[in-house]
């Protein structure tokens, strides 16, 4: 089958099974490699993208739920005008090994394009589905425009 979405802000004609990972489709179709697979079972939220707008997780989702949709990888956040956050957050040590590092920016991108000045535990409430084992979160925090302080 075809599959049509909108990747990044382009218009794309995927082919494949229906209940191949969209995760798969970014990868190894379109070679978007940002995307990171972590565990495979929708545990840890390094494949999270966003589609239409809200973070999913790629390795849970099948092309067939992603027909017209909009999907936003770490790729298409990394060009657009998120570039001031991206900057907070390497200088701030929001990255430590990577791994978590696409999942993380996409489903913080997200937080802050609807609420640029969240609190401490609105930036734990979003992002309770992606796991990091080297940060400790607290450079990921002071990237959002928080630290201990608002404890």
């Amino acid at each position: 089958m075809k599959f049509e979405l909108v990747v990044n802000g382009n218009p794309v004609l995927i082919e494949g099974n229906p209940m191949d990972r969209l995760l798969d489709a970014l990868r190894d179709k379109l070679d978007l490699m940002g995307t990171k697979e972590g565990c495979g079972e929708g545990e840890c939220g390094a494949c999270t993208v966003l589609m239409n707008g809200e973070p999913v997780l790629s390795c849970l989702l099948p092309l067939i739920q992603c027909e017209a949709a909009e999907i936003e990888t770490v790729e298409g956040v990394a060009t657009g005008e998120a570039s001031a956050f991206l900057e907070r957050f390497v200088s701030d040590g929001g990255v430590q090994c990577g791994a978590c590092t696409p999942g993380i920016i996409v489903t913080a991108w997200a937080l802050l394009r609807d609420n640029p000045h969240p609190t401490r535990q609105e930036v734990q409430a979003a992002l309770a589905g992606n796991l990091c084992r080297c940060t400790g979160y607290e450079g990921i925090h002071r990237a959002l425009g928080r630290g201990a302080a608002d404890e």
